[in-house]
């Protein structure tokens, strides 16, 4: 025998509309679904700016690298530099060396002939020993690439010749005439130019007939 519910004072079940679905509690799978789609959304909309982000994180990593190998490059170069400028010095005091040494073998040689020239009365021979020590000091000092300037009876040149006197005269072209200090070239560049007398370039005899 079946219960009558309306008999015992209970509320009969009434079902929703045929067909239609019990509205989703919170917390149910299909609500899980919605948020995990906007949650997806989101990070989409945010992809671009994170990428930016990456880039400019890279860029940077990049730009620091680079900034290292240019220190590191200048260091180096900085100790290549102080390198060369220590062998050059080197190589300067070793030529100075040997140039002091030879030049020592021509000063030993002019002592023997001051110390010569006390205990001789013979003027010639004072004379020759003078001559033997400058031609020994000058064949050093020519294997160092010094050369004398040529000048007397040469076309004025402002370069190789320092004009201290002039002589009076028509002509346009002047010429050397007399040397007062000879002038060095050192392995062909002026040392020092040598001190002349300068004049105007005479005309051939008979130029103005």
């Amino acid at each position: 025998m079946s219960k009558d519910p309306t008999r015992h004072g209970e509320a009969p079940h009434r079902d929703g509309p045929a067909g239609a679905s019990p509205p989703t509690p919170p917390g149910a799978p299909g609500e899980a679904a919605e948020q995990a789609e906007i949650v997806s959304a989101e990070v989409v909309e945010d992809d671009p700016r994170s990428a930016l982000e990456r880039e400019r994180d890279e860029a940077r990593a990049e730009a620091a690298s680079h900034l290292d190998d240019l220190k590191r490059l200048k260091a180096e170069f900085e100790n290549y530099r102080k390198r060369m400028v220590r062998e050059q010095t080197q190589l300067a005091e070793r030529a100075a060396l040997g140039l002091i040494d030879r030049l020592l073998a021509v000063l030993d040689n002019f002592q023997l002939a001051l110390l010569a020239a006390d205990q001789t009365t013979d003027y010639e021979k004072m004379v020759r020993g003078v001559e033997l020590v400058y031609a020994e000091l000058l064949d050093v000092l020519e294997k160092e690439g010094l050369e004398r300037i040529e000048a007397v009876g040469r076309p004025f040149d402002p370069e190789r010749h320092e004009a201290v006197m002039r002589a009076e005269g028509d002509g346009d072209e002047l010429l050397v005439l007399d040397e007062m200090r000879p002038g060095y070239l050192l392995r062909g560049r002026v040392l020092r130019p040598a001190m002349v007398k300068v004049g105007p370039r005479r005309p051939p005899d008979g130029g103005n007939g």
